[in-house]
């Protein structure tokens, strides 16, 4: 066999398995000779010239044991045990030392063995190798069986038509078929891939173009394992063929099913933790019921689910006919979202209140404090759906599966909320049902929050309302515009509060105050001041004795901090004195449009005690307007006093429209739409004749 193939070196290319390029036998030298009876050279071939040196030309019709050591005397020689064992043997394998003509003796394998020509005579053929690279053929051997027989890993070859040409034991177990049952079979028939033939042209592209595939991940099932979905790491390259044999394509598998299953189980763990993140940092935010629901249903879509729906009970949460399964269940759907495309948005919206039929799946979720997911069919939409055309909405969503979750708060149902996915995104999980249940609970806590917050606000701003003047007593030489616009629903009730009282001699006292302090206690608080101001003020002509009278009244009710600025003003003389516990000064605007702060000097609040209150007195102009007010219109987070004054200020100073107008625009240009506190505002136009 030539070493050497005609043309030049043999292009090498990538084979299967081994230790280095090209394949096993081409880098083997065989030497092929003949001897013939008398031990002579008859045959002489490239090869041999290659291993011993002798051009044919020196060795042939010579003796062979030019090819060997001198033997110790009185023994035969190399080349004749060779031809002996050939002839009496058959053929002959030894291991033995052989000369190379510059005299250095190496270790060489023989094979020798007769062949008998036509005329009957007979040659013995010998194939030699040197004995170095016969060891390292059996080393990749040996390693290439063990390989095969041990390795986990599926190793396989394919031929140009991928169809199973060998493949090790690991990789039969793999796709529960025997290796018989492998050869001769395409690949595709073997690894059946729900892809559209992508893995089959990534095979085709190997074979064809060489471009070697690393670590593409396929998913799968075998006839060997059909019901059972398995992911392998495949590694694929192009085999060229050696000698006569055609290319094909090697392949590595990897079944990473476990491996994968376990990356997709901790994404989808870490997805659930940070989602849980979210809601503890978005929902409940403020203590408003609706925007509590929507920041539910803006954390869960379109992350957890495509559309959901939030919705308490109708009734009291204790009544026990809410959860009879033989009454109807009505709720209030107080949030609702959906990234479906029409009709989906129709059907989680449009609706305020809904009609659950007897023996639903909500009457049951309700009943046993349980989230539970169900398929979006014909019958769920008939069990769950009172009116016909709202049940075609629901099968013409999009919607697959619908969880149903109870929002449980202090151990009471309050309501539910629902989550529902499209069909293009997996079924809902165990685990996606107790990621809904903690989701329903944070929620279920900062809603019943909110709605114990409304009832107390609600009662607060009734009592505060019921405390404040539903008349005021201007009296004919004072015109008034007062407005009293309670906190947004991110706070309590506060206890600002103003009053307009008329006093013999068409005298006007005009009092503006604020109780430190939110809800019920400060509404009454305020009314107490109120009250106890309104009876003074017909008692104390002076201010400064007013207050300080009002400061008594509150420490002695327990009032530990509170403003007031009291003003009484006489038509009589176009004066007026103003007294101040520590709230923001008066305004005057002048007929000129100039606006002035008057009285500037406050003493300390009402409460504190043991300090006296200063008393002003000021000439006010005919027709001037004087704007009593509290720290809500001028003071905000993230606005200096000092800047809320001033547009105040500009505010007073535009002279257009009638004094209803004016508090109104002053109102809307000074305050945002949900304002964090209380503000009462009172403008005032003094004159020395009556008002007509």
């Amino acid at each position: 066999m030539p070493t050497d193939p005609p043309g030049g070196e043999r292009e090498q290319s990538p084979g299967l398995l081994r230790s280095e390029p090209g394949t096993l036998l081409e880098h083997v030298a065989v030497a092929v000779f003949g001897l013939d009876a008398g031990g002579r050279i008859r045959y002489w071939g490239p090869g041999a010239e290659k291993l011993f040196g002798h051009p044919p030309g020196a060795v042939l019709s010579g003796p062979a044991d030019v090819l060997f050591p001198a033997p110790p005397a009185g023994r035969p020689g190399a080349a004749a045990q060779l031809a002996e064992r050939g002839r009496a043997l058959g053929y002959w394998r030894v291991r033995m030392p052989a000369a190379h003509r510059d005299g250095t003796v190496f270790d060489c394998g023989f094979r020798v063995f007769p062949v008998t020509g036509p005329d009957g005579s007979s040659v013995i053929m010998g194939l030699a190798s040197r004995g170095e690279e016969l060891d390292r053929v059996k080393t990749n051997l040996a390693f290439l069986d063990a390989l095969f027989e041990t390795c986990p890993i599926g190793l396989v070859m394919l031929d140009e038509g991928l169809r199973y040409v060998h493949l090790n034991q690991a990789l039969a177990d793999m796709d529960g078929m025997s290796i018989a049952e492998h050869l001769g079979r395409p690949m595709t028939e073997v690894m059946l891939t729900s892809d559209g033939g992508e893995y089959e042209r990534t095979l085709r592209a190997v074979a064809e173009e060489g471009r070697p595939v690393v670590g593409a991940l396929v998913g799968l099932r075998t006839p060997g394992h059909p019901h059972r979905d398995q992911v392998r790491s495949v590694s694929l390259f192009a085999l060229s063929g050696a000698g006569d044999t055609r290319p094909g394509v090697g392949g590595l598998l990897v079944d990473v099913t476990d491996r994968e299953h376990a990356i997709l189980e901790a994404t989808a763990a870490r997805a659930r933790l940070a989602l849980l993140d979210r809601a503890a940092a978005r929902i409940g935010t403020t203590l408003d019921l609706h925007v509590t629901a929507r920041e539910l249903v803006e954390t869960v879509v379109p992350g957890f689910c495509d559309g959901a729906v939030v919705e308490l009970v109708d009734r009291a949460p204790d009544d026990p006919e809410v959860f009879d399964p033989a009454l109807p269940l009505v709720t209030r759907r107080i949030a609702a979202g959906t990234v479906l495309p029409p009709p989906a948005d129709e059907l989680v919206g449009g609706l305020e209140y809904v009609t659950y039929p007897p023996g639903s799946s909500i009457h049951a979720t309700l009943r046993t404090g349980r989230p539970v997911s169900v398929p979006v069919d014909e019958e769920f939409a008939t069990r769950t759906v009172v009116h016909q055309e709202r049940a075609r909405l629901l099968l013409d969503s999009g919607l697959a599966d619908i969880l149903i979750a109870p929002l449980i708060a202090r151990g009471t149902v309050q309501g539910i909320t629902m989550f529902g996915r499209a069909a293009g995104r997996p079924a809902f999980t165990e685990e996606d049902l107790g990621l809904a249940g903690e989701l329903a609970s944070r929620a279920a806590l900062c809603l019943d929050n909110a709605r114990l917050y409304g009832r107390v606000r609600d009662i607060a701003l009734t009592l505060q309302r019921a405390l404040l003047p539903s008349a005021t007593g201007a009296g004919p030489y004072v015109r008034v515009a007062h407005r009293y616009l309670p906190a947004g629903h991110v706070t309590e009730v506060g206890g600002d509060w103003y009053d307009v009282i008329s006093l013999p001699g068409d005298r006007v006292a005009l009092v503006v105050g604020d109780v430190m302090g939110h809800g019920v206690q400060a509404a009454a608080a305020m009314g107490r001041l109120r009250i106890t101001a309104k009876a003074l003020a017909r008692h104390h002509a002076h201010p400064g004795e007013l207050l300080t009278e009002l400061d008594a009244c509150a420490r002695e009710a327990g009032i530990e901090l509170a403003t007031c600025l009291y003003l009484l003003y006489d038509p009589a003389t176009g004066r007026a004195r103003v007294a101040n516990a520590g709230h923001p000064p008066l305004l005057v605007r002048l007929p000129d449009g100039t606006v002035d702060t008057a009285a500037e000097a406050t003493g300390v609040p009402l409460g504190v005690g043991g300090f006296p209150f200063a008393t002003t007195e000021l000439d006010l102009p005919e027709g001037a307007t004087l704007a009593l007010y509290t720290d809500g219109l001028v003071e905000a987070r993230g606005r200096d006093i000092d800047a809320g004054m001033q547009a105040l200020r500009d505010q007073l100073s535009q002279a257009r429209g009638t004094m209803e107008e004016a508090a109104d625009r002053i109102l809307a240009n000074l305050l945002p739409s949900t304002p964090a506190d209380d503000t009462v505002l009172v403008l005032a136009q003094v004159s020395r004749a009556p008002n007509r």
